[in-house]
């Protein structure tokens, strides 16, 4: 149990210090997530935990094809809010 909360807790951390840096600079934010740093961290917690690589070839595989569908996500968005049709009143109160 003490192994499951330390990969939560590191994982959370990463996300939490991501998110203040994204604050103060949205570019240098963007940058840092972009990076696979939880991706990677899945894999070593996989790697860790099983130490099939066949599993971890998967995974990284899976991971691949999941991305592409997300990626226009990232071109739309920012477009919907210049044009006002989103707006922060649709995100959850907990992101603000």
């Amino acid at each position: 149990m003490l192994y499951l909360a330390l990969k939560a807790g590191l994982s959370g951390v990463i996300i939490a210090v991501v998110s203040e840096i994204a604050r103060r600079s949205p570019s240098l934010g963007a940058l840092i997530i972009s990076l696979p740093l939880v991706s990677l961290l899945a894999i070593l917690w996989l790697w860790h935990d099983t130490g099939d690589t066949g599993r971890i070839a998967a995974h990284a595989e899976s991971t691949f094809w999941y991305v592409l569908p997300t990626l226009p996500m990232f071109l739309l968005l920012p477009a919907l809010l210049r044009h006002g049709v989103a707006s922060g009143s649709h995100c959850s109160p907990a992101a603000r």
